[in-house]
């Protein structure tokens, strides 16, 4: 059974290599025949090396000073994906850390939704790109401005994530745990959380996306370093394989933050999944 599911998984696998083994075909065959000027597209060969010459270190490696991880660790990709990761991480637990309460309280009182909704939904519609004037105004520029950008991004799928498992809980939940003569808190705690769970991890799962978004803007204007600058700096200079070899990284980061949240909520919601089958 368990090799069965194996093999299925590492076939779902090979046919979502197909397409995008077939667009790296087209790609290359274009840029062999100089169908498009290399310097606007450049070969997939030709980004794959700037790809590694990005991340690896410029400085020869020096056995004496230094240990050849320490030295393979060094890259400008390594820094400025780390310096992404820094911020996406920081600007969505401040963005989580405030629209998971919130949502809480909006989904569990009507009087709080009734306050807060109307402000909630002035607000929402407005892209985090457009607060990126006042960012500056007020942070200045550095980690701060893109960290309330971020947070801003991750703030509303939560939020509204949160607020819809909350209200969509069953009825039949409700009554039966009132019956049995359940308190406010507990049926807060016991029936009402463990409910609206999978829509939480739901908008988790796109603040998280969001936020990567939201980084790779904000370090476009704010910030010195970080993949987003990077691939700014890239185009300055038209350098049009590192800009291709930096959108990759993004790429890559992505699938594996996706990959890692889809995976974690398949663990968590274990249970709602027995329910359901």
């Amino acid at each position: 059974m368990a090799h069965s599911a194996s093999h299925v998984a590492w076939r779902e696998i090979g046919i979502g290599l197909v397409v995008p083994a077939a667009v790296i075909a087209l790609w290359q065959l274009v840029s062999h025949f100089e169908w498009v000027n290399p310097q606007v597209l450049p070969s997939p060969l030709a980004v794959v090396a700037k790809w590694i010459e990005y991340l690896l270190p410029l400085q020869p490696h020096d056995p004496a000073t230094q240990s050849w991880l320490a030295w393979a660790l060094s890259g400008d990709l390594l820094h400025d994906s780390l310096g992404s990761l820094y911020r996406v991480a920081t600007g969505f637990l401040v963005g989580a850390g405030l629209a998971l309460p919130a949502g809480l309280a909006m989904g569990a009182s009507r009087r709080v939704y009734a306050w807060l909704n109307p402000l909630v939904q002035l607000l929402r519609p407005i892209p985090p790109i457009a607060y990126i004037p006042l960012s500056i105004l007020w942070f200045g520029i550095g980690n701060p401005p893109a960290v309330f950008l971020i947070a801003l991004g991750a703030f509303f799928p939560v939020l509204m994530n949160t607020v819809a498992g909350v209200r969509q809980v069953d009825g039949i939940y409700l009554r039966a745990a009132r019956n049995l003569g359940a308190s406010g808190t507990t049926l807060f705690l016991r029936v009402i959380l463990p409910a609206a769970v999978p829509y939480i991890l739901s908008g988790v799962r796109i603040g998280i996306g969001t936020a990567f978004i939201v980084v790779i803007v904000s370090e476009m204007i704010a910030v010195n370093n970080g993949l987003g600058f990077r691939i700014l700096e890239a185009r300055e200079y038209f350098k049009s394989d590192q800009v291709i070899a930096g959108m990759i990284t993004i790429g890559l980061i992505g699938l594996a933050i996706d990959v890692g949240m889809n995976r974690l909520n398949n663990h968590l919601l274990r249970w709602h999944r027995g329910l359901e089958n």
